[in-house]
């Protein structure tokens, strides 16, 4: 095992050691043991200059952003040429050696390093100016922060999120509607997260592919040799074969039978010359690079017949409509149903049952559609829920037609929510599976969530179930009493609130000091303006909580908790209600977060523009005329200097 294996190694046993022994009160080493490995930890970062992204000798902090600053590339980064032809894949390496590796679906971004520490991570953007993330990327799984290379380094490479991560943070996203696409769009929206905290949460990786430039280090113009080199450094490197024109057949044969067990996604392969100087003297398109290739795979298609379009109630009332047709082999697998999405594309695909059409997993993974052979357009959008029979309605939002339940009392909607709040990262009750819960509800055992607290009253009943007896049922009743003492995170995320994660919903506690009533009162502006929440999210709070019943459930519930209070000394948030915006140099603080944090470690908050709700605009230049200090005295928001907040509030 070499030395930086060993170091990932060493840090994940000291992590689940800590983990352990500090959130779930087990000792799994003794302390000499921990001490003996740390030690080793900290000897092999020292001796090799690395220290890996979540070291348990560095701590690095969650901070949040009010914006993503935008930067231009130094130099525009280009697409690639595809093709689906392996041999024009074959023709383009010819006698020349190429690196042949994995094209990894996710999203580009440019990392910096000086003086071996990490800089500035950028994304690719348009190609030609990117996002900073700088603050996203140190949260990355397996950046490094250190490394040994003491000149500047820049290099391109793709942050993913595995399939594994992606399958179980949509798993704990019970409504379908709400759940992500793809891992790439997971990826997207995790790396370019306000709240880094949010960004952590999802198990970002980075896998180096392209090395732009490494002061004063010689590669003996080998692509290779780059590679060898920032595994040195302790980067990972995208999974590459080396070859010439004649293995390349074989060697895309191998690829595309590692597709189906490959845990990073990946949307074809890159090809591209080892000989760096050959690469670069052929120059480049108006688009393209001249030195590389990429190559999509030929998807796998099937012709089949559609049977019937089944449409799938969730806890938000939406109705999703799932295609169902004869089984067909795709990719070593039987398949027989594909998510349609929405009632858009179910038009535009004109779908009715009988229809033949070829279907194809994207990415070799995910089941679609590709084409309608024969276009009947018959399927009937149902007016009336699958489940409950109640009305539906077709509502269009950001030019998405999708179909609705209207009707409040839908049993489906009830299950689904139920088993929301059931889950793991919710009320984290066991022995309720939704079967179970589809039965308590049709018995009229449990009509709100308190109820599942009072299920005594049926122990009789319960116990006589098939499935139950009397071992279940303690086992259950055990569950419950555990779930009666939780935090306040836990009841908001299983609560079901549209667009609400576990991540959303410790960050909306924490901005409201883990009071459930300021959170409540909270309006959908006020709510947008937290870094990581944005409009959207905002409105999905503001709407659940103008609900009348909404609130009568969770009052009912309250009552059955005992939520177990962060603890905030109130004495020190002086400027609890207050919200400041900073612009402009500072002097007597390092930056703007600097500031930001002593503000809010008051009580007070940061925004990024001035509004009608703003108590202060914090610039050096009172008297200047930026559009901040504009807007203030609009307003009537008092300007202060860095030395006037001193003197008045620190």
């Amino acid at each position: 095992m070499d030395r930086t294996e060993r170091m990932r190694e060493l840090s994940e046993k000291l992590k689940e050691a800590s983990r352990a022994y500090y959130q779930e009160d087990r000792e799994i080493m003794s302390n000499l043991m921990y001490d003996r490995l740390y030690d080793e930890l900290e000897a092999l970062e020292k001796e090799t200059g690395i220290v890996l992204a979540g070291s348990p000798t560095v701590t690095v902090g969650y901070e949040a952003v009010d914006e993503l600053p935008k930067e231009r590339h130094e130099t525009p980064m280009l697409s690639l040429d595809k093709t689906k032809d392996v041999e024009a894949l074959a023709e383009f390496a010819g006698d020349h050696e190429v690196l042949l590796s994995w094209k990894l679906d996710g999203l580009t971004v440019v990392l910096t390093y000086e003086d071996g520490a990490l800089k500035k991570a950028v994304t690719r953007g348009n190609g030609e100016i990117g996002e900073v993330i700088t603050n996203n990327a140190r949260v990355f799984k397996n950046v490094p922060l250190a490394i040994p290379h003491r000149g500047e380094l820049i290099l391109r490479g793709e942050a993913v999120i595995r399939y594994t991560d992606f399958e179980k943070i949509n798993g704990e996203i019970e409504d379908e509607a709400a759940r992500y696409k793809n891992p790439r769009n997971l990826c997207s929206g995790s790396v370019r997260q306000l709240n880094n905290e949010i960004t952590a949460g999802r198990n970002v990786y980075f896998y180096a592919f392209s090395l732009v430039r490494a002061a004063g280090v010689d590669f003996e113009n080998s692509r290779e040799k780059q590679f060898l080199w920032l595994r040195s450094q302790g980067f990972d490197v995208v999974e590459y074969k080396k070859v010439r024109g004649e293995g390349v057949a074989d060697a895309v044969m191998e690829f595309s039978r590692a597709v189906a067990s490959n845990d990073v996604p990946s949307d074809g392969l890159v090809c591209i010359y080892e000989d760096i100087a050959y690469g670069q003297s052929l120059g480049r398109t108006a688009k393209f690079p001249r030195d590389s290739f990429a190559f999509k795979w030929q998807d796998e298609l099937r012709e089949t017949c559609l049977k019937e379009i089944e449409w799938s109630p969730s806890r938000t009332g939406l109705i999703n409509p799932v295609a169902i047709f004869e089984p067909v082999e795709l990719e070593g697998t039987t398949v027989s149903r594909a998510s349609v999405h929405n009632v858009s594309i179910l038009k535009s695909l004109k779908l009715g049952v009988g229809d033949r059409i070829t279907v194809y997993k994207a990415n070799m993974i995910i089941p679609q559609i590709a084409e309608n052979l024969t276009g009947s357009g018959t399927v009937q959008i149902p007016d009336v829920c699958p489940a409950c029979g109640g009305a539906t309605r077709i509502q269009k939002v950001n030019d998405v037609e999708s179909l609705y339940c209207t009707n409040p009392d839908c049993q489906a909607k009830k299950i689904k929510a139920f088993t929301l709040f059931v889950s793991r990262d919710a009320m984290n009750i066991d022995g309720l599976s939704e079967m179970t819960l589809e039965k308590f509800l049709a018995s009229g055992y449990v009509k709100e969530y308190a109820d599942l607290f009072h299920l005594d009253r049926y122990r009789e009943e319960i116990v006589q179930m098939e499935g139950f007896g009397e071992r279940s049922y303690a086992k259950l009743t055990d569950s419950l009493e555990k779930a009666r003492h939780t935090t306040l995170p836990r009841v908001i995320y299983s609560l079901g609130i549209p667009n609400i994660g576990v991540a959303n919903a410790k960050v909306l506690c924490k901005e409201y000091g883990y009071d459930l009533a300021r959170l409540r009162a909270a309006g959908a502006e006020e709510l947008s303006e937290i870094p990581g929440v944005g409009g959207v999210i905002g409105a999905s709070v503001e709407a659940y909580f103008a609900d009348e019943e909404h609130n009568r459930w969770l009052d009912d519930l309250i009552k059955e908790l005992d939520i177990q209070v962060e603890q905030v000394d109130t004495s020190m948030l002086t400027l609890d209600g207050r919200i400041f915006v900073i612009t402009g140099s500072l002097t007597h603080f390092a930056n703007r977060n600097e500031l930001k944090n002593l503000i809010e470690s008051k009580g007070g908050k940061v925004t990024g523009s001035v509004t009608s709700k703003t108590s202060y605009l914090i610039n050096n230049d009172t008297m200047s005329s930026s559009s901040k200090n504009k807007k203030a005295k609009e307003l009537g928001v008092e300007i202060l200097s860095e030395q006037d907040f001193l003197d008045r509030f620190a």
